[in-house]
């Protein structure tokens, strides 16, 4: 389950973990969250297409419900050819035209939400974890040390979204930290 904390530059921070908490804290900003059983077994190797059938009936219902009109797979892992230019898209401040919608199937990212009331939200996403960032709602993105993601994507518009960076460089003052329990006890077992 996701591990939210609230941080503001230079000011408290407070760490919500329970999913009703989660949720609840989100909503006042916009920002949906659910908890779904990733039910579906697959492959850690199987590919996109795959994986869009077997959660094929929970997209649908996503699609319904958000007015989605596509749907993909990005699959992480440290070996990924580019990842460093990859990541870079996606760690600093930026905005899209369109909603950021996120089902977690395997691995960690961590979702930070600049909120317009001054607050940062760093949202550390997990398999289960489904999450919707409104548009226009400046965020970043970061992996977890393990450097693993699975996650379907959907999207408004057929042609994906594009960033709208603000260069604010308030992304520079938050490291890309993991802490829930699961991703620590991973990396304990990895590191044995």
């Amino acid at each position: 389950m996701a591990l939210l904390t609230i941080a503001t530059i230079g000011g408290e921070n407070k760490t919500v973990s329970t999913e009703a908490e989660i949720t609840a804290l989100l909503a006042t900003y916009g920002i949906d969250y659910e908890r779904w059983n990733p039910a579906h077994q697959v492959a850690d190797d199987a590919p996109p297409e795959e994986i869009l059938r077997a959660y094929a009936r929970e997209i649908d219902e996503l699609k319904q419900r958000g007015g989605y009109v596509t749907a993909d797979v990005i699959d992480v892992d440290p070996n990924t050819t580019g990842l460093e230019a990859m990541l870079a898209k996606f760690s600093r401040e930026h905005w899209h035209d369109e909603d950021e919608v996120r089902f977690i199937i395997a691995g960690h990212g961590l979702f930070h939400i600049h909120t317009a009331a001054g607050p940062v939200l760093a949202i550390e996403v997990e398999a289960g974890d489904l999450i919707r960032v409104p548009r226009g709602t400046l965020h970043w993105f970061n992996l977890c040390a393990d450097r693993r993601i699975r996650t379907i994507r959907l999207f408004q518009d057929t042609s994906g979204w594009s960033p709208h960076y603000t260069d604010s460089r308030v992304d520079e003052r938050f490291l890309p930290v993991c802490f829930s329990l699961s991703h620590l006890a991973q990396q304990r077992s990895t590191t044995s």
